[in-house]
């Protein structure tokens, strides 16, 4: 599994472009929720334009794939990543779900 870190590079966003790239960010982020891959995704609340993403993927070259997809990848946005183990899972955690 991996934590995902996304910092949009606003002040390389073209402001014509802007919703268009949000608009296909925020897509591809329901697509890969959808297969499985994002198993969490959520704004930082403390931090503007960047937010993090629980994600499984069988290989780094397969996460590396699935980040290449985004509308803001490789130049808008930095992608932060490191590999962990679930090894507690609360199942209290869709309780949790836009708080």
């Amino acid at each position: 599994m991996y934590l995902i870190d996304i910092t949009i590079q606003s002040n390389r966003i073209p402001a014509e472009r802007a919703e268009e790239l949000l608009t296909a960010h925020r897509n591809w982020f329901t697509n890969q929720a959808d297969k499985g891959n994002f198993l969490l995704v959520g704004p930082y609340l403390d931090k503007k334009m960047a937010g993090l993403v629980i994600a499984y993927a069988e290989s780094r070259e397969e996460l590396e794939e699935i980040l290449s997809q985004d509308s803001y990848y490789p130049d808008l946005a930095t992608y932060g990543v490191h590999e962990f183990q679930a090894n507690i899972i609360s199942e209290k955690l869709m309780d949790y779900k836009g708080k």
